[in-house]
């Protein structure tokens, strides 16, 4: 599979829409300065900053998880644990920003970010675990690695490990 290119595609989509982000966010703020625009009692002032932080936080946000992506390409690894809670976390916002986006925005807005949400959760599984599920022991095609034990097997406990053997796969005689 070619799950390199698609992580480093995902990662271009990625710093092209925090740059978009940044700069609706920018023309915004602009706008409710120069409009003189109120929510609530706010002063415009602070509604122009509010914007321009909100999306400098967001532009950050998905910068952070392009170079995820780009460190998990280059090394051709899965990423560690807080960076694929991120990585699910952008996939959920993207979802959600898919799902809004239809009716303020349309289909075509809608369709761009499935494609966005569908290259990260792509990424996400092509570098899954490497083990099968219930086999959290040994690599996933089952072959036996010596770690230094003289009886050989996996562990230091025998074998079959600290917890007894290991259940057959399904369908295996």
């Amino acid at each position: 599979m070619a799950r390199r290119p698609v992580a480093l595609a995902a990662a271009v989509v990625l710093i092209f829409e925090a740059c978009g982000i940044v700069l609706l966010n920018w023309i915004l703020s602009i706008v409710v300065d120069k409009q003189q625009m109120s929510l609530a009692g706010l002063q415009p002032r602070a509604m122009s900053t509010g914007s321009w932080v909100a999306g400098g936080l967001f532009g950050l946000y998905l910068l952070c998880c392009a170079l995820i992506l780009i460190r998990t390409a280059l090394r051709d690894r899965a990423p560690g644990g807080f960076a694929r809670i991120v990585l699910i976390s952008a996939a959920v916002v993207h979802g959600l920003l898919g799902a809004f986006s239809v009716g303020l925005v349309g289909w075509v807005a809608f369709l761009a970010m499935m494609v966005v949400l569908g290259m990260i959760v792509l990424t996400l599984v092509a570098y899954g675990e490497g083990r099968a599920p219930g086999d959290a022991h040994g690599p996933a095609d089952g072959a036996a690695h010596d770690d230094g034990n003289p009886a050989g097997g996996g562990s230091p406990q025998g074998p079959d490990g600290p917890y007894g053997p290991r259940p057959a796969a399904p369908g295996a005689v």
